[in-house]
């Protein structure tokens, strides 16, 4: 039993140190507690002196929290404006040092690109009205404001409210060039943030002298000419220094529309523009009425031009085309012929306006973009939207737009690649991917169906089923690309219903390479660059890269054996044309943003895209209806008085009774909804040299002397 008396050891310095050190924690936490509470309270009592009751109160909490969301809102606006700066690395300062004319298939010149930019006269030099001109018409407040101009832009408010139109614009010049220098015409709430922290950019690192010379050398004035200095040489054939105050109004005037108010096409309404800026110099303060009566009196007159129409859409592509040849050659001023056909550019600009202008509100859709190969791969139309002069941005060739079911070929030409044929059977039956539940169109299922049927139905599990069960999504990504497709593609599952963005040029391609064959790489828009003194720098027959096979040539023709029946008896009725046999597909995504056909006959294939640059959705258009339209109109006129070729593996180009039967039902329909449209015909096709000499026997034949006939002999009875 332990001694209760007896004394216990010491447990030693080591144990004493820690108890010391335990007590100086606890006491220091104690002590800073303590003062801590001491401050609060201080703290409190003094800020009490600043407490607000009542109104005031109220305001002060607003304010609070308008500073809050104001920060919150500020750091969203950057996260939003911080992919725009990317574009301001490269050199944005320097045009393009190349001088372009082109010339169309047949040898007539259809435009030029690149020295038409580079004509630049300083702005110190051109007349004081001219910027005066400008500057009342477009941003009155260019030299008081930072790139954006609240004032004006309530102003411009306050005014289409009371017109109950847009009639003002609010964008300043500085955000103008931020639009035109790097970024697109699309109408999206993200562009217009860019816009304004780019336009804050350019007024900090460019002076106001700098920023107005840029905008006047770079804004699109109709006419394919882009600067003032070009646009005065093109419309009065006159140098800017040289311009007088009526042809400055003028000029002044197409900054807002270029090609509504470009006087060689619609002179009155230059004029009526013209007299609209007289307007503004004065209500602005510029000048004075009686300084402008002349100019309003004695409007300016425009050389004549013609009927001349640039194909800009397509100018703008092959220009980017002729850089890429050219660059490696060193010659930067050329001549280049080009593969476009302006009779079936025309026909597909009238077609596309036509239906837009006929249908355009009840399907509520407002853009579209259409590019036409014939089937040795030659671009022979190219339309990136319906007004090049409001919008220069190319639907056709830049757009990233969901394919929807027009992507479907793409997975059935890689199942035929694999061993599948048009009546091989697969399920459509409800299907799941992970999370992924895709739904047929009307939301039901047909049990077994083959290959034929479930194209031509535009069935989805079917190709879904393909891509999961029997080819995964890397050959079907691989077949895409291969085909032609150049827009970056999402390897992800949803992709074989066309999720993906792609451009109309890749849809084209790609249709072309069923349409030729089965082979890929002979699209060109490009035949030959000359130097001016006649120097053959490229010809695509000898320098461009041979075409490869992509689809074997019973793939091929399995897919062309299936394709054919979508307009015959599928998804695409309204794009039968009468008595010539086509395939193509449609192609709707969702919520009905997007709507596609795309379709080739033996001759010719083409791709036509329709939806609204703000990505909103249309009133039920699916790709069989106005699309198809589109196609079937101005593929009908591509097809008049030309040899007609077969489709590749269809013995025969001319459809059967049964089915011209559809096709000319169909044909009346049309051609009675586009009744009050000008019929369009085919003008008889001549060179250049024809063309020529037979101007020279008409002028020959008018300036040649009347010849009198030899007087009658009289008869013995007029003696």
């Amino acid at each position: 039993m332990e001694d209760p008396f007896e004394k216990r050891k010491s447990r030693g310095p080591r144990a004493g140190r820690l108890l010391a050190i335990d007590a100086w924690i606890d006491s220091s936490l104690y002590e800073a507690g303590f003062k801590a509470r001491q401050f609060w309270e201080t703290m409190t009592i003094f800020f009490r002196r600043f407490r607000v009751t009542g109104w005031r109160r109220g305001i002060i909490e607003l304010l609070s929290e308008g500073f809050t969301m104001g920060a919150a809102g500020s750091v969203i606006l950057l996260a939003l404006a911080l992919p725009a700066f990317d574009e301001t690395t490269g050199n944005w300062r320097q045009q393009d040092d190349f001088a372009v004319t082109f010339l169309d298939r047949y040898g007539n010149e259809i435009g030029q690109r690149g020295i038409i930019q580079r004509d630049s006269v300083p702005v110190d030099e051109m007349p004081d009205f001219v910027i005066k001109a400008v500057l009342a018409t477009e941003d009155r407040r260019f030299f008081e404001h930072y790139g954006i101009d609240f004032l004006g832009l309530f102003r411009a408010m306050s005014e289409n409210v009371r017109a109950n139109s847009v009639v003002q614009g609010g964008s300043s010049i500085t955000q103008q060039l931020a639009k035109n220098l790097f970024l697109t015409n699309e109408r999206t709430v993200e562009r217009k943030i860019k816009e304004a922290f780019l336009s804050v950019w350019l007024e900090t690192n460019l002076s106001k002298k700098e920023i107005l010379q840029l905008y006047l050398d770079r804004a699109y004035m109709g006419g394919g000419t882009f600067g003032i200095a070009a646009a005065a040489d093109f419309y009065f054939g006159k140098q800017v220094k040289d311009l007088n105050l009526p042809e400055a109004a003028m000029l002044a005037g197409l900054f807002k529309a270029p090609t509504k108010y470009a006087p060689h096409i619609n002179l009155p309404a230059a004029r009526a523009r013209a007299n609209v800026v007289l307007t503004n110099l004065v209500q602005s303060g510029f000048m004075t009425e009686g300084q402008v009566l002349s100019a309003r009196l004695h409007p300016a007159d425009v050389v004549d031009r013609g009927d001349r129409k640039s194909p800009d859409y397509f100018l703008d592509w092959a220009f980017d085309e002729v850089k890429r040849v050219a660059a490696r050659s060193g010659n930067h001023s050329v001549v280049a012929r080009t593969t476009i056909d302006m009779n079936i550019q025309r026909a597909v600009e009238e077609s596309l306006e036509f239906h837009l202008r006929q249908y355009g509100k009840q399907y509520h859709v407002t853009e579209g973009a259409v590019v036409v190969l014939e089937n040795n791969g030659a671009v022979r139309a190219i339309v990136g939207g319906r007004d090049y002069g409001a919008s220069q941005f190319n639907r056709a060739t830049k757009a990233l737009r969901q394919a929807g079911s027009s992507f479907k070929p793409y997975v059935y030409a890689t199942a035929m690649e694999h061993g599948f044929t048009p009546d091989s059977v697969i399920s459509d039956g409800p299907i799941s991917w992970g999370a992924w539940s895709p739904k047929n169109y009307g939301r039901s299922f047909s049990g077994r169906l083959t290959l034929t049927t479930a194209l031509v139905k535009s069935v989805n599990t079917v190709p879904v089923r393909l891509a999961k069960d029997y080819l995964s999504i890397p050959p079907i990504k691989a077949m895409a690309e291969a085909m032609g497709v150049e827009s970056p593609l999402e390897a992800y599952k949803t992709m074989v219903l066309g999720t993906s963005g792609m451009t109309v040029m890749d849809q084209a391609t790609g249709y072309n390479t069923m349409a030729d064959g089965g082979f890929a790489g002979t699209r060109h828009g490009i035949t030959q660059l000359v130097t001016h003194s006649g120097e053959l720098i490229y010809d695509y027959d000898k320098d461009a890269p041979k075409p490869k096979r992509v689809l074997s040539e019973q793939a091929m023709s399995y897919m062309n054996s299936m394709l054919v029946q979508v307009p015959e008896i599928g998804t695409a009725r309204r794009a039968a044309l009468p008595g010539i046999r086509s395939a193509g597909k449609t192609g709707t995504t969702q919520s009905y943003r997007d709507a596609w056909y795309v379709g080739f006959t033996g001759n010719y294939t083409a791709a036509v895209w329709l939806g609204n640059d703000d990505f909103s959705t249309t009133k039920d258009m699916t790709g069989g209806s106005l699309p198809a339209m589109v196609w079937q109109r101005f593929m009908a006129y591509a097809h008049q008085n030309i040899d007609l070729k077969p489709i590749p593996g269809i013995k025969d180009p001319f459809v059967d009774a049964k089915v011209a039967a559809k096709a000319a039902e169909t044909e009346k329909k049309n051609a009675e909804e586009a009744a009050a449209a000008a019929e369009i015909e085919r003008p008889p096709v001549l060179s250049s040299t024809t063309t020529k000499a037979l101007r020279q026997m008409t002028d020959f034949f008018h300036a040649a002397p009347v010849l009198e006939a030899p007087a009658e002999p009289k008869t013995l009875s007029a003696l």
